[in-house]
């Protein structure tokens, strides 16, 4: 009697270890497939392009998403809204130091570390995000229909030490101010 209770604890204390292990099933995005798109906003305006992904997956268990990781290409930073001239001096600006210096830093990367769900196919999501090596958590909605999620990301480019045109720390900008925040937008397929 003894060792069946025993090997029955043993067989409990397993079965709780290996599922509190369980990372659930990972789906890779199919970076072909997916875009995010930035936009950038100054006084007199702004612009946007996109940027592409490297590689990510996002986790489930039983359907409902528990996790995330991405790694974004910052070699790949695209302006859309001009052309010519001015659009390969605003690409070349935006990788420069001024901007993401990513001759420095190639690659950035979001991994989530909290997410609840708020609804049928809505969740809250606290992720971790690296840019020029400097991490920060950001807080954002992701939603998911089928085998697709969207996302859209507000992103304070100060706290990764990107400070050109800051009306936070430049006074007297006026009209040449860039503002601080950013707009990531995401279509993901997975």
């Amino acid at each position: 009697m003894k060792n069946t209770i025993k090997k029955l604890v043993m067989a409990t204390v397993v079965a709780f270890v290996t599922f509190s292990f369980t990372d659930g099933e990972k789906k890779e995005i199919k970076i072909e497939n997916s875009k995010v798109v930035w936009k950038g906003y100054k006084v007199t305006g702004s612009h946007e392009g996109t940027i592409a992904i490297k590689s990510g997956f996002l986790t489930f268990d039983n359907e409902a998403l528990t996790g995330g990781e991405f790694v974004i290409d910052m070699t790949s930073i695209n302006t859309t809204d001009m052309e010519g001239e001015y659009k390969g001096k605003l690409d070349g600006h935006l990788k420069s130091d001024d901007f993401f210096s990513v001759a420095k830093h190639p690659t950035s990367k979001l991994v989530f570390t909290k997410v609840i769900a708020s609804g049928k196919n809505a969740y809250n999501v606290t992720g971790d995000l690296t840019i020029k090596g400097k991490t920060h958590p950001v807080t954002f909605t992701m939603s998911i229909y089928g085998n697709k999620a969207t996302a859209s990301i507000k992103v304070d480019r100060t706290k990764y030490g990107i400070e050109y045109k800051s009306a936070s720390f430049f006074d007297s900008l006026k009209d040449k101010a860039i503002y601080d925040e950013f707009d990531l937008v995401s279509d993901l397929q997975f």
